[in-house]
């Protein structure tokens, strides 16, 4: 934490059914100097999206919905760009990033839409793929898998997560709002770092987007998520997921297309609201999660039933990925992988391509120019 200047950390750790670590560490806010506990809240960012694709299965289970049956089925005024994709794009491809359409985050990410008028806005959103055809990684279409849900259980798809999933595990103080979480008695603040020092951000309030990121949680709380999924889909004596609808939500969809960049990690797919892949031979199952000040990780290996969970209060750390995989070569009595010293030099080579590619930019600016008209010129209405 001190060499990545992470300011607050929580983690939970779960091994045979059972909590074996729950713990805080660093600050959850710098300037009062208050200590990060297990019940600190943390934005947990596009680990959401497992909250969707659960909401989305126990409405399989229902015969509600049918994973591969056109959205139009449920949606009848559902339009994307494409016609094809309009008439046959299914929820199973729009929790898999199939869709064919690029991020787009321009979209959402604070913008003054409401959900209904990012679904209704799709239609104009050009793909640069065919649908089914590419992995490109899309926020959008987890709002549109939200939304679908609301429409098929005539409620939010916040009611419907709180209810079907928060309550019955006992996740108290979860929520979907910064706003709720700032009412909250403990809860950390999100920073960033800029030239090497940290840096105080405004919360993002994610509401039109909820679905794809918008969950505030606690490792205390997420204990029990891991729990859920590795007890096949039960929590104490409530069975909330069939195993066999648990197990599709971890089957591979489509691959991510990408090299074999260290010997330890295999390829990588994706599931429903999952990255598959295999660790050291274990198969793995994990999601991150980054927003604004945040950055968290799950992470399952099923066969050997241990579930971790790491939130920080610090965008885009590798420590999330570091301290992930020193616990899996923990508990499963392998020796230790040097990913620290891995993401140092990564980071490190990463830092110096960025500043070459400024470089480069500022090479290529026209000295001395002006626009074409005078900024006066320019109508806003």
């Amino acid at each position: 934490m001190q060499e990545w200047n992470i300011p607050g950390l929580a983690i939970a750790i779960v091994k045979d059914s059972q909590i074996i670590f729950g713990e805080g560490f660093g600050k959850r806010d710098i300037e009062q100097n208050l200590a990060v506990t297990p019940e600190t809240l943390f934005a947990i960012g596009s680990c959401t999206k497992a909250f969707t694709t659960m909401a989305m299965s126990i409405l399989v289970e229902r015969g509600l919905l049918d994973w591969d049956k056109p959205v139009r089925n449920y949606l009848p005024t559902f339009k994307l760009y494409d016609s094809y994709a309009t008439e046959h794009i299914t929820p199973r491809d729009l929790v898999t990033h199939r869709s064919g359409l690029p991020r787009h985050d321009a979209m959402w990410y604070k913008s003054p839409f409401t959900r209904q008028e990012l679904i209704e806005r799709l239609q104009y959103l050009e793909p640069t793929h065919e649908l089914r055809t590419v992995f490109q990684y899309q926020n959008l279409m987890y709002i549109a898998a939200g939304y679908l849900v609301s429409k098929i259980t005539q409620s939010s798809w916040e009611e419907f997560v709180q209810q079907e999933i928060f309550n019955p595990l006992e996740m108290r103080d979860s929520n979907f709002s910064v706003e709720t979480s700032q009412k909250a008695d403990d809860f950390a603040l999100p920073y960033g770092e800029e030239n090497g020092k940290i840096q105080r951000l405004s919360f993002f309030d994610g509401s039109a987007s909820s679905p794809a990121g918008s969950i505030n949680s606690n490792v205390v709380d997420m204990a029990k998520w891991l729990l859920l999924h590795l007890d096949r889909g039960k929590y104490g004596d409530k069975q909330i997921i069939s195993p066999s609808n648990l197990s599709l939500i971890y089957s591979p969809q489509i691959a991510i297309t990408q090299t074999l960049e260290y010997d330890e990690l295999f390829y990588y797919f994706y599931g429903l609201g999952w990255r598959i892949t295999s660790y050291r031979g274990h198969n793995l199952i994990q999601h991150g999660g980054n927003i604004d000040g945040f950055a968290a990780r799950i992470t399952l290996l099923p066969q050997d039933n241990i579930g971790i969970v790491i939130l920080t209060n610090m965008e885009r750390n590798p420590v999330i990925h570091t301290l992930t995989y020193y616990v899996c070569d923990s508990l499963l009595g392998l020796d230790q992988v040097p990913w620290n010293e891995r993401m140092k030099e990564k980071y490190a080579q990463a830092k110096e391509a960025a500043a070459k590619a400024k470089e480069q930019i500022a090479s290529n600016r026209k000295i001395g120019t002006q626009p074409s008209h005078p900024l006066e010129a320019v109508s806003y209405t």
